[in-house]
């Protein structure tokens, strides 16, 4: 087995614990990267396709420290959150780095957010410092924050004040160097990075301080309640997952590993990023958003060993048109992984994209990511039905949702994660935090789960009514609560529905209220601008009611049911 995976002795009940041979990191971030720098400062670190950029690792620790030491530059100090607003470049990963090395929290925010959802993240945690895409796309980043805050009109950079943004006093966007007009009241990327020094004598002192059990970043998670809650998680979280992800891969500095998946995810940012970092490899950002046509461009070219993603990015790569024209040959490994994985489709990137070691990995932003994970060393048949074992140092448990008991091999119980991984919490949110981790330290998924008799983890499905569309988690009822805004609604209620693309779409069914009418183009029109284009639901249905229990309580799956009927869905077959 690869580094620290379970072992494979038969199991009584559905509980197993990950080996400990290989210890646990206990440094922070900052010091483990500058380790593995000074073993190998001339190897390639990494690639940005399509900003034309290479680093090898020195030049990348030089940037880092440069960016650190403008940071602190802005006035900002140990503990303050600075915000990500970007699809993938090198400017998130140098911004990875010197927010952990000068003890700054890094907030990930979707690039696909709308108005209202980036002030309530950004005001949520207080971010004092917002680093900013331009624009991508339809998506125009700075206009959306001049409409929270016309006030930057006429404000000097650095000393931002606004009603709706009260604590954010620097925005920085990201631009290429001696392009595009200077913004009002912002800063340049290109500015900022020159204004600090990589050889700044605070650096040294603050690491000194930092403990690997400090908070480090904050990921936002859908919420059932309909805000999105703000995981927070430790140096010691995302290094050791980063590290043994990398491990059951068996990374080395030979491999190349090419990354289309978001940073603002963990799938990026951990699975990615800190998997290469932690074991010497390169990193390949083949484009800032997914295109399937530049990841195999990018694998050729660039001789990439390994490639993630989630199954709707293998399944575009695979029937690309131009899929027979490329060499993928290199490839050996990666993982596949934020949503099911259709055994077919596991089979085919084994046989047609020579990924013949590639992984799955299962777990939740708040376990940082990964509790599960098969390894180049599994059985293809247990790596195409089973989402591997549990991982070092960590333990889990499947137990019947009602009893908490352990459940037997084979029981479909909820999952639970216990161990380095759980999160520090719920950014001020106590209450919550309590709901998710139970007082003996075990993070309840809300997965349902089934384990066999040697540790291998099968998810059949949710407890909560969570959606996952190509790899998006979508908690029904944040949507529900934004709909009930709308002037016309009574009633709402959204679905998963299954869909081949994707794996599920959202169902909105709406009661409107006494004497109004409403149509799905308002429905369309309303969201739009709003919410995240992955959030606005699929299909629109206006009705009556909804199907209820005698007691009152909605029943989802008898919606989900009548859809699937209507439209001539099946559930998607899945591993």
């Amino acid at each position: 087995m690869s580094a620290g995976l379970s072992t494979s002795k038969p199991l009584t009940g559905s509980f197993d614990r990950g080996a400990t041979d290989v210890p646990l990191i206990e440094q922070p971030i900052g010091a483990f990267f500058d380790a593995v720098v000074a073993r190998q400062p001339a190897h390639e670190a990494l690639v940005s396709i399509h900003q034309g950029r290479r680093y090898s690792y020195l030049e990348l620790q030089r940037e880092a420290n440069r960016l650190a030491s403008a940071l602190l530059g802005l006035g900002l100090a140990a503990g303050e959150r600075v915000g990500i607003w970007s699809h993938n470049n090198a400017e998130w990963v140098l911004l990875q780095l010197a927010t952990a090395k000068v003890g700054l929290i890094l907030v990930n925010i979707n690039p696909a957010y709308r108005t209202a959802e980036v002030e309530y993240a950004l005001n949520k945690v207080n971010c004092k410092a917002l680093v900013t895409m331009a624009s991508f796309k339809t998506s125009d980043y700075l206009g959306m924050l001049r409409e929270l805050a016309p006030e930057w009109a006429h404000a000097q950079p650095g000393q931002l004040e606004s009603v709706k943004l009260p604590n954010l006093r620097s925005v920085v966007w990201i631009d290429e160097p001696g392009r595009g007009a200077d913004q009002p009241g912002m800063m340049r990327f290109s500015d900022l990075l020159v204004s600090g020094n990589p050889d700044d004598a605070r650096l040294a002192g603050i690491a000194a301080t930092l403990k690997a059990t400090d908070p480090i970043n904050i990921q936002f998670t859908s919420g059932t309640t309909g805000f999105p809650k703000g995981a927070t998680l430790t140096h010691r979280n995302i290094l050791n997952n980063g590290f043994f992800i990398g491990e059951a891969m068996k990374l080395t500095p030979a491999d190349r590993l090419c990354i289309p998946v978001p940073l603002y995810h963990c799938f990026g940012m951990v699975l990615g990023n800190l998997a290469c970092l932690t074991h010497g490899s390169t990193i390949v950002y083949p484009n800032d958003g997914f295109d399937p046509l530049t990841v195999l461009q990018a694998v050729q070219a660039e001789r990439c060993t390994g490639l993630h993603g989630v199954p709707t990015m293998f399944i575009a790569e695979l029937d690309h048109p131009r899929f027979a024209e490329f060499d993928l040959s290199s490839l050996r490994t990666g993982i596949m992984a934020g949503s099911p994985c259709p055994t077919e489709v596991m089979k085919r990137v084994v046989s047609d994209m020579h990924l013949s070691q590639i992984t799955i990995a299962y777990g939740m932003t708040e376990t940082s990511p990964v509790s599960c994970q098969s390894s180049v060393d599994t059985p293809l048949e247990k790596r195409v039905s089973t989402v591997g074992l549990v991982q070092p140092h960590l333990e889990v448990k499947v137990i019947d949702p009602e009893s908490g008991a352990i459940a037997l091999p084979g029981v479909s119980g909820e999952l639970c994660t216990r161990g380095y991984s759980v999160m520090h919490g719920y950014w001020d949110d106590p209450a919550r935090t309590e709901e998710a981790i139970d007082a003996d330290g075990w993070m309840h998924t809300g997965d349902l789960a089934t384990m066999d008799d040697q540790g291998y983890v099968n998810i059949v499905g949710r407890i909560k009514d969570m959606v996952i569309r190509g790899g998006e988690n979508i908690y029904p009822r944040e949507i529900e609560e934004f709909l009930y805004r709308h002037p016309k609604v009574q009633d709402v209620q959204v679905v998963g529905l299954p869909d081949k693309r994707y794996g599920e779409e959202l169902c909105a069914w709406i009661v409107t209220k006494p004497g109004q009418t409403l149509t799905e183009d308002e429905i369309r029109t309303f969201c739009k601008g709003q919410i995240a284009h992955y959030k606005v639901p699929r299909y629109i249905r206006f009705v009556q009611g909804f199907p209820m229990t005698v007691t009152g309580k909605i029943q989802k799956f008898k919606i989900r049911d009548e859809m699937k009927s209507q439209l001539g869905l099946e559930e998607n077959k899945t591993a």
